[in-house]
């Protein structure tokens, strides 16, 4: 099985272009937002040359394709109309996904804004299940795992398994990001008395492997267990990099797609020479 290394690109000019940015870096997978990430607004889905898309993803041999949905969306919101935004834009992405044949939309699901994990679980089982009545049943829904930051929902694992178990649908996947779970105390290397533990460990011990869709491989600005969501350049940020070597190689990682969201050497985004360090890792 061909390894697949992606990363977060462009799509200015038409969701076409990130097909040829993907490989002028070495990317054989690439994750886009469909629109600006820091706006509600979006294109008619009719509007989309997806003949154009198809065409450029066959001839730069693109093998997937990874939405990220906006950073607004909050489905722990108690907010009527962030609540009401955050459903209609997944239900959008979800749809866009769809139209382009994309293995699913990766969701920050949001922050509880100091209610309590408890307080607002069922109603984000709620939520996510209405989204998934009304989209497409080819289109996916991946929960990312998150930081630590205070508030943030899905920085524990147990989280997310009680999310996949409560909604109960084959289309409830999920994304690691390293950082994320470094930043939340996840350990990459397996020493299993620190912080949460291993994180290879954690994800067997809730059977999540069978659900995992794609991870996010980034180092960490941020110290270990440190709450921060700050990504940095494989080898020059916080995580070991024979931590994260031991991590990607691991049988049960190695089938996995990869997909970088760094910075970039010229803090651009993703890059060759980040492709680069990730193909040496694995």
């Amino acid at each position: 099985m061909k390894k697949l290394i992606g990363a977060h690109v462009s799509v200015s000019g038409g969701v076409h272009k990130a097909m040829e940015r993907a490989s002028k870096i070495g990317a054989n997978a690439v994750q886009i937002f469909s629109g600006s990430p820091r706006s509600w607004r979006r294109v008619e889905l009719g509007t989309i040359d997806t003949d154009k898309l198809f065409s450029e993803q066959e001839k730069y041999t693109v093998e997937k394709i990874y939405i990220h949905a906006l950073y607004l969306v909050n489905l722990a919101s108690p907010k009527a109309d962030l609540l009401a935004r955050s459903i209609k834009s997944l239900k959008y992405d979800l749809a866009y996904s769809s139209l382009i044949k994309s293995s699913g939309v990766i969701v920050h699901v949001g922050s509880h804004l100091g209610l309590g994990w408890e307080k607002v679980r069922d109603k984000v089982v709620k939520r996510i299940k209405e989204i998934l009545t009304k989209t497409p049943k080819d289109s996916f829904f991946l929960i990312e795992n998150s930081a630590g930051q205070k508030g943030k929902v899905n920085s524990d694992l147990a989280e997310i398994k009680w999310l996949m178990d409560k909604v109960g649908s084959k289309r409830l996947k999920w994304c690691l990001d390293t950082c994320h779970g470094f930043s939340a105390g996840y350990s990459l290397a397996g020493k299993k008395e620190e912080g949460r533990g291993s994180l290879i460990a954690e994800i067997t011990k809730y059977k999540l492997w069978s659900t995992l869709e794609v991870i996010h491989v980034n180092d960490s600005k941020g110290k270990f267990a440190g709450g921060i969501d700050r990504h940095q350049n494989l080898g020059d940020g916080e995580i070991a990099t024979a931590d994260l070597k031991s991590f990607l190689r691991d049988a049960k990682v190695k089938n996995i797609p990869l997909i970088l969201e760094v910075p970039g050497l010229e803090k651009k985004g993703p890059d060759k020479a980040n492709i680069d360090r990730l193909k040496k890792l694995v």
